[in-house]
């Protein structure tokens, strides 16, 4: 990592580079350790604050910007900076939720970075005392013919199925991208929801002195020091594959005991704090605990169980071996604390104790090793202001496309009997068929609390003893980023939102996970800026708030950076689980209709995609935005709906397509008839704020009606039936290869079988 550019001098009395290059850190970045602790640290010292002071854990070029975030709202229980965050959903029950990435493990080792991702994110939300009920995820992979894209998705998919399904936790929801430029670096994003009572949300800031501190989990071994903290916080290379030896190894069966056991402490209120062990091991747990309470820490790292011999104090504190947690013990407390880790058969080791003094002590047996201030590791990083070297990129004019092309390309000029081929072509391709061959290795069932999984615009879960649900979503929007990185950033943050409305449910909040290149350069600092700020106004305008997130950068490959890429996952509430907005096409004679609005254009589709089109400009009216959410929420309340379905990538004519492939029936619909917009463009053409729905023909008008009280924009359509998609006077094409394109295409991109 290079120093910024805003860094210079302080060249007096700089440590040596090359303990500085070992552990990370810029010489900037060490003179300031030094000044802060006002000696020469040891190995073991420097390599705590290159942990610590890394991207991955300090979040240095974005945390200034995250502060720009809207974190507050009625139903928001806990905001950003604990492991997860909690929103109410009533009678005293909260929603903890989060996404993280695992993109460089995942690009090194995919199985185990893709299964350890799971295993982390899981862990994040037991650690808040929630029972987690469901994970999602988003990937991102390199164009699906390339060998390397099918090798990478073969063992993300694979170790996201073996960790979930062994842990017992349904994945229900997801989104799959397959771009050039995730080619080398793909994307590993994985998100948890669960559930906690307020009166047992477990907090990782409330150790107190004197308090026993016990680690519990896996032994800890070699594996995965330096991993994510410093394998995530630097671009990807020529030499990536000597860092497998980098990646962690997981074991879902411990996490499961891990899980229960976590959960048991905190039922019984035996415990002050837990925190997770992930990113710098010990080293991040013990330090991060020790400065949110305001105390400090004694450890003795040779009391830590091992699986390897003869580690070193340095091993032990930076190991990242996964299923580990960091219990505080209530004080008088510890018997019952130690009987729970034997009843579930795990080991828990009482390391250490808190301590009154704000010092963070590393012994082994008599002899300390580190000693530093808790407050310096976790809370100390420097923060770069990126905009005082943001600039957008640089294009020469040569590099888009002629408009007279683009409109050769796309328009009437194309002959019209060929577009219901091209329907058939998208819903084929890799960016609109069928996820099935990926989501039917997850057990999506299991728990028995999911009425929507994969495959609707949201996923819908029931609450046992209840007669409400949760709705959770997750999505991104990187061909449109990659454009326009603020649009493409609140396009996304509308696009979870109106899935979770399209199953009736009211949004409460988002996390986000924000994967992005170097931001040293400045165009990657650009991109930075530009996707925060796309992300405050959709949640502004929408009046959502975050309640978590994750940031991701250094996403390159020998100074090519990915597209800039922020996964919104969203949470909604219904108050009547039974009462969502089913998967259904409708029945014969319902009435399809368009709502929202009908400005689409080639420029970023899939459509755009398939033509060799990507461009300019591209816009998102979020007051619009706001209307259609809030239209859709007051159709449904009115009981006026019977399906819908948000208009995402393949334009209208997907959106119409894969509404007819839920129940195999028909339909008769015209285009609407909007000015400057040809035929293709309003078929395949792509916009936000866009959803078709499905009402019955006696409630047309009171839906109107609504649309108008709301200022809504609708189109009727046509009408459901029959065993054609007809779409006048475009196309009409059976349902049956409709079904076929849809189903099979995936499967036959990666050259499998459907």
């Amino acid at each position: 990592m290079s120093s910024s550019p805003m860094l210079t001098g302080t060249e007096a009395a700089q440590p040596k580079l090359d303990i500085l290059g070992e552990v990370g850190l810029t010489p900037f970045e060490g003179a300031r350790v030094r000044e802060l602790v006002g000696r020469e640290p040891n190995a073991l010292e420097w390599a705590m604050f290159g942990a610590m002071w890394s991207e991955h854990c300090a979040y240095k070029h974005s945390k200034k910007l995250l502060r720009t975030l809207p974190t507050k709202g009625p139903h928001v229980a806990l905001g950003p900076g604990e492991n997860a965050g909690a929103v109410d959903i009533g009678d005293g029950l909260l929603c903890a939720f989060k996404v993280e990435s695992h993109n460089h493990p995942s690009a090194v080792e995919p199985y185990q970075g893709a299964a350890t991702g799971v295993g982390g994110i899981l862990r994040d939300v037991f650690a808040m005392g929630a029972r987690p009920v469901a994970v999602l995820n988003a990937l991102f992979f390199g164009p699906p013919s390339a060998p390397r894209a099918r090798r990478l998705l073969s063992g993300v998919v694979g170790g996201i199925s073996y960790y979930g399904n062994c842990v017992g936790i349904p994945d229900v929801g997801g989104h799959v991208s397959f771009e050039d430029c995730y080619l080398e670096n793909p994307l590993v994003n994985a998100m948890c929801v669960g559930l906690v009572q307020r009166d047992r949300l477990s907090r990782a800031n409330t150790a107190k002195p004197g308090s026993a501190v016990y680690l519990v989990g896996s032994d800890t071994g070699r594996d995965g020091i330096a991993g994510a903290s410093l394998l995530a916080s630097f671009e990807l290379g020529a030499g990536s594959d000597a860092k497998r030896p980098s990646v962690q190894v997981g074991n879902p069966f411990l996490e499961k005991l891990l899980m229960e056991a976590t959960l048991e402490l905190v039922e019984l209120d035996a415990v002050e704090a837990v925190q997770d062990l992930g990113a710098a091991g010990l080293t991040c747990a013990s330090s991060e605990v020790a400065a949110r309470s305001g105390v400090g820490m004694r450890i003795d790292v040779d009391r830590v169980p091992r699986r390897a011999k003869n580690m070193s104090p340095y091993e032990v504190m930076l190991s990242e071996s996964q299923e580990r947690m960091l219990v505080i013990a209530r004080p008088g407390r510890e018997g019952d604390v130690e009987r729970i880790f034997r009843r579930w058969e795990l080991q828990g080791v009482r390391i250490g104790e808190v301590t009154e003094e704000k010092v963070l002590t590393i012994s082994s047996g008599a002899e300390v090793v580190a000693t530093l201030p808790p407050a310096l590791l976790a809370d100390e990083a420097p923060e770069y202001d990126v905009s005082r070297w943001a600039a957008p990129p640089r294009v020469a004019g040569d590099t888009l496309p002629d408009r007279a092309d683009v409109a050769a390309a796309a328009g009437n000029e194309r002959p019209l009997h060929k577009i219901g081929l091209e329907l058939l072509d998208l819903l084929a391709s890799p960016a609109v068929a069928s996820r099935a061959v990926i989501y039917r290795t997850y057990d999506q069932m299991v728990g028995t609390d999911t009425v929507l999984g994969p495959g609707a615009d949201a996923a819908v879960l029931r609450i046992k003893g209840r007669a409400d649900g949760i709705a959770v979503a997750i999505d991104a929007q990187p061909r449109v980023a990659a454009l326009d990185p603020f649009v493409g950033a609140a396009a996304a943050v509308a696009e979870a939102l109106r899935n979770v409305v399209c199953v009736g449910a009211t949004p409460l909040a988002i996390t986000d996970c924000l994967n992005l290149g170097n931001p040293e350069r400045p165009e990657g600092a650009w991109q930075l800026e530009r996707t925060i700020a796309g992300i405050s106004a959709a949640c502004v305008a929408l009046g959502v708030p975050v309640v978590s997130g994750n940031v991701s950068l250094y996403n390159a490959t020998r100074g090519a950076d990915i597209w800039p890429t922020a996964v919104i996952g969203a949470v909604g509430h219904l108050g009547d689980v039974t009462r969502h907005i089913p998967v259904t096409s409708g029945r014969p004679g319902d009435v399809v209709m368009l709502a929202g609005s009908a400005n689409v254009a080639v420029g970023a589709s899939t459509y755009g995609a398939s033509i060799g089109v990507h461009e300019g400009p591209i816009a998102i009216d979020l007051a619009l935005e706001a209307r259609l959410q809030r239209f859709i929420l007051a159709a449904h309340e009115a009981g006026a709906l019977r399906a819908a379905h948000d208009r995402a990538e393949g334009g209208l004519a997907v959106a119409l397509a894969e509404l007819a492939l839920r129940d195999r029936v028909g339909m008769k619909v015209t285009l609407p008839a909007v000015r400057g917009i040809d035929k293709r463009a309003a078929l395949f053409g792509e916009g936000p704020s866009g959803a078709v729905l499905v009402v019955g023909p006696s409630l047309e008008s009171r839906l109107r009606a609504l649309a108008a009280q709301h200022d809504v924009p609708v189109w009727t359509l046509g009408t459901i039936g029959g065993d054609l998609l007809e779409i006048a006077p475009v196309l009409g094409l059976p349902i049956a290869s409709l079904v076929d394109a849809h189903a099979s295409g995936l499967a036959r991109a990666l050259g499998r079988e459907a």
